[in-house]
């Protein structure tokens, strides 16, 4: 299940990184450290469109503008680092947030796209976890012109759908009534390829987050009427929706705060919002947020 626990889904979706060095890394710090150097040190993931990615210039991505619109309200610049997603999001906490690496890497004071899970968080007791900015859902797109409708998992009768292997919308998609419908799902090693398939017309619906699957669409023009992206009820034992939010280190509480606070301000602004549609996603507040 790596890549699940890569973005720190099998928490969620299915319910050592580094060992001692003679040196240690800078610590993660708490608000007044943060505020006196004048930098907020954020660590997000690689590979993870279109919340993160390298990119060629900069890092961009939904997680990226997020990371620098709350240096901005906490009136700091920012120092964004693009991380590695280790074998579980555990692992990742240990890397960037609390103990770090051989080479005494400065730690993140921040880490975004943490799932909002209290499980995960009584696991963790080194981390503390700010208030969630997404929610995060799985969806489906579907090719109207090959598919009169598509209402729930019974519409996948006599029809193939592309999705990534090992991922939350596979887990759902492989155990959906027991099974039944384990043929008509093609894997892919990534979403990525998944969507390049779906959108070449190799098959008629597509499964995945709805963010992801906005996002691909909107990249290839192809987001409207002709493919529309529709939630169904699914039975089962996988999450069809989780929160995301960040992650501190426990003793760095006050910078959740302030952190959460930033949030709240941006997602009341619309800023939260406007970043999501640069990428051509749909925002979804968080539950209770």
């Amino acid at each position: 299940m790596r890549v699940l626990s890569r973005r720190g889904l099998a928490a969620l979706a299915c319910l050592t990184v580094a060992g001692a060095f003679a040196g240690g890394p800078a610590l993660a710090r708490p608000l007044d450290e943060v505020t006196a150097s004048g930098v907020l040190r954020v660590a997000i993931y690689d590979d993870n469109r279109p919340f993160s990615e390298a990119g060629k210039a900069s890092p961009r991505g939904i997680d990226a503008d997020i990371a620098q619109a709350i240096a901005e309200r906490l009136k700091l610049k920012l120092d964004l680092r693009v991380v590695d997603a280790g074998e579980n999001v555990d692992g990742d906490f240990r890397l960037n947030l609390w103990r770090g690496d051989l080479a005494g890497t400065p730690l993140a004071d921040l880490m975004l796209h943490v799932p909002h899970d209290r499980i995960l968080a009584t696991r963790n007791e080194q981390i503390f976890l700010t208030n969630p900015y997404f929610e995060q859902r799985l969806a489906f797109a579907y090719h109207r012109g090959r598919i009169e409708g598509f209402e729930g998992v019974r519409d996948l009768e006599g029809h193939s759908v592309a999705v990534e292997g090992t991922s939350a919308s596979d887990s759902l998609l492989m155990n959906a009534e027991g099974g039944r419908f384990r043929g008509n799902v093609r894997h892919f090693r990534s979403f990525d390829e998944a969507a390049k398939a779906y959108l070449a017309g190799e098959t008629p619906i597509l499964a995945g987050t709805r963010a992801g699957i906005e996002a691909a669409l909107a990249a290839a023009s192809a987001a409207g009427e002709d493919n529309p992206v529709v939630e169904v009820p699914i039975p089962g034992l996988v999450r069809t929706r989780w929160d995301l939010g960040g992650a501190v280190r426990s003793d760095s509480r006050d910078l959740a705060y302030a952190v959460g606070d930033a949030l709240a301000a941006l997602a009341q602004e619309g800023r939260l919002k406007a970043i999501c549609a640069t990428y051509g996603v749909t925002y979804t507040a968080p539950q209770g947020y």
